[in-house]
């Protein structure tokens, strides 16, 4: 028997066979059955998920008995998988949400704002006048319904066309000099496939308008009406709307492209019991196409 005591007396070790005593100042003693401890410590389930961590199911390296633990492998593998998909998709939208603050603060530094435009200038026109300052991109005229003039934004290939065009303020074009400032909003995209596919197409969007915050009460004979009897004969009307929005939208084209341009003076001229809004169209109103019923 092997014993270990300090020099104050206060406290002795003894080992022996499985016995542990303690000997204290006071000469009391306490004695421990290891094998007792043995007994209670098999008496536990080794295999319950407390004993090991979480992610130890996850490292098919691990060996021994505790790999045998009753665990959900499909349902382990869901969540997984689950988490997975849904870290992704997170990163993504961030990815995205980043890529696109960028690629719209982007164009706003390439683009300006030009207002006092005569009614009778064409985008045509001016793209034409800020065509000196660099490759326009972009060229979107806008109808103000508080005022007989327009204001447009121009999208240019690089800052420095846009830098350069602030000096164009002040120019004469048509009857008025242009206003140019730095635009505060990028041009919001046409969906391409909406965009005049030849020349004859191209010719339709002389004669067209888009409308805007249409009341949904007014039927498309009346809007039809309401621009004829203002502007000219219409040809062709496409109404749209849906019961998301509370107003609905028109494109209006005319037999003559000098109607549309009389037309971009109905902004702010109420139809129903809503003042619309008109501005010039990109996109034509193409004829629908009808498909042949089956027999």
């Amino acid at each position: 028997m092997a014993a270990v005591a300090d020099n104050s007396g206060e406290a002795a070790v003894a080992n022996g066979n499985n016995n542990l005593v303690v000997e204290t100042s006071k000469s009391e003693s306490k004695e421990f059955n290891v094998q007792k401890l043995v007994d209670m410590f098999t008496k536990l389930n080794p295999l319950a998920k407390e004993f090991f961590p979480s992610s130890y199911h996850h490292n098919p390296t691990k060996t021994g008995d505790f790999n045998q633990a009753p665990v959900n492998k499909q349902g382990n593998e869901n969540f997984l998988n689950r988490r997975r998909r849904n870290n992704y998709n997170q990163g993504r939208r961030k990815l995205n949400g980043k890529a696109f603050r960028a690629q719209r603060d982007d164009s706003i530094k390439r683009t300006v704002y030009v207002s006092d435009i005569d009614q009778t200038i064409t985008e045509e026109q001016l793209a034409g006048l800020f065509s000196n300052c660099g490759q326009v991109v972009d060229c979107r005229v806008c109808g103000d319904p508080h005022s007989v003039l327009r204001f447009a934004f121009v999208e240019f290939a690089d800052e420095e066309g846009a830098r350069t065009a602030l000096n164009l303020g002040g120019t004469m074009l048509g009857f008025y000099p242009v206003r140019v400032l730095p635009s505060k909003t990028a041009i919001l995209p046409v969906n391409p496939t909406f965009l005049p596919r030849s020349e004859d197409e191209r010719e339709m969007c002389t004669r067209t308008v888009y409308c805007t915050n249409i009341d949904k009460k007014v039927s498309q004979a009346e809007v039809k009406n309401f621009f004829e009897s203002a502007c000219g004969e219409v040809i062709r009307l496409r109404l749209l709307g849906d019961n998301v929005h509370s107003t609905r939208i028109a494109f209006v084209e005319f037999a003559m492209a000098e109607s549309a341009i009389v037309a971009l003076n109905c902004s702010g001229m109420v139809l129903g019991i809503q003042p619309i809004r008109v501005s010039p169209s990109k996109t034509p109103v193409r004829p629908r196409v009808t498909r042949p019923t089956s027999c």
